[in-house]
C-alpha cells in the first residue's frame, strides 16, 4: 500500500469544490463528515454525512459543498501494490459508490493513525499503514454484509465507538456520565462492561488517550505546552502537568527537550 498523502478532519468554507476531470492520478478515499454533492455519471447526487467513498484511479473527481454549508472530511490518496486491489474487491467493496455508514468515528480514527504513520519516521510505518487501511476496509465490508442484524444489546460495538472517540478527540470534555448517556447505559453497567471489554477503566483510558496525544504534540509540533494542554482536554495546565508527570515520569517541557519516548 502506497500512501501519497492523507488528511484528517479537514474543514473548508462554503465555496469549496474539487474538479479533476482526469482524476488525481491515484485512488482517493473520502470519509465525509458533512452532506456533500457529487457528480456521478453526469448527475448531481447528494451524499449524506458519515459516508465512505473511493474514487478509482483515473476516474473524474467532481464534488463540492452543499450550498451555504461547510465541507468537512478525512481523505487518503493511495495506490495499491501487487495483490492488494484483488483483496479490496474480495471484501465486496467497489469504486465510485457512496456507502452510508451511520457512524464513521472508528474509520476516522484509522485515517488519523494512517496520516500520523505516513508523516512519521517510524521503522515499521509501511506495515502499520497497511494494517490500518485493511482494518478500515474490513469495517466497511462488515457494514455491507447482508443478513446480519444489528442488535441493541451489542454493547461491545457501542463501547468501542466511545473508545475510538476518546482517542480520536482527546480535546473534548468527557466523563462517565457523559459517555454512559451517549450509549444510553446506566453509569455502573457502563463502567463494568468497559473494564470487562478493554481491561481498563474508562477514566484511566481517558487519561491515557490524552497523555498519548500530548506526547505526540510535544514531539511533532512547536505548540507551547499550555496550548497542548488545552488540545488534550485540560482546562488547567497544573492538572495536565501533574497527570503527564505521573504517566511519563517527567514534566512536559522536559519530555520535549529530551525527546524521550518513554
Amino acid at each position: 500500500m502506497i500512501i501519497n498523502n492523507a488528511g484528517y478532519n479537514h474543514c473548508h468554507d462554503s465555496d469549496f469544490k474539487i474538479e479533476r476531470p482526469d482524476g488525481s492520478g491515484d485512488n482517493l478515499l473520502l470519509l465525509l463528515k458533512t452532506d456533500s454533492v457529487f457528480t456521478l455519471d453526469g448527475k448531481d447526487v447528494l451524499v449524506p454525512a458519515n459516508s465512505f467513498f473511493i474514487y478509482g484511479k483515473g476516474t473524474p473527481q467532481f464534488y463540492r459543498c452543499v450550498p451555504n454549508h461547510i465541507f468537512a472530511n478525512d481523505w487518503i490518496h493511495f495506490e495499491f501494490e501487487e495483490g492488494e486491489e484483488e483483496e479490496f474487491f474480495s471484501l465486496g467493496l467497489t469504486y465510485d459508490t457512496p456507502v452510508g455508514m451511520g457512524d464513521i468515528s472508528m474509520l476516522s480514527f484509522f485515517v488519523k493513525m494512517i496520516a500520523y504513520q505516513h508523516y512519521s519516521h517510524n521503522l515499521h510505518r509501511d506495515k502499520s499503514i497497511r494494517y490500518y487501511m485493511f482494518l478500515l476496509f474490513n469495517d466497511v465490508s462488515e457494514h455491507l454484509c447482508p443478513g446480519i442484524a444489528v442488535r441493541s444489546e451489542n454493547y461491545y460495538e457501542m463501547l468501542s465507538t466511545i473508545r475510538s472517540k476518546i482517542y480520536a478527540e482527546p480535546h473534548i470534555h468527557r466523563n462517565i456520565d457523559y459517555a454512559s448517556h451517549e450509549v444510553r447505559m446506566g453509569r455502573s453497567n457502563f463502567q463494568r462492561l468497559y473494564k470487562k471489554y478493554f481491561g481498563i477503566t474508562f477514566n484511566r483510558d481517558l487519561i491515557c488517550s490524552r497523555i498519548q496525544h500530548a506526547r505526540l504534540l510535544l514531539t511533532k509540533t512547536d505548540l507551547n505546552v499550555s496550548d497542548i494542554a488545552q488540545k488534550c482536554g485540560y482546562s488547567s495546565y497544573a492538572h495536565f502537568e501533574r497527570q503527564f508527570r505521573k504517566e511519563t515520569g517527567m514534566a512536559p517541557i522536559r519530555f520535549r527537550n529530551t525527546g524521550s519516548q518513554k
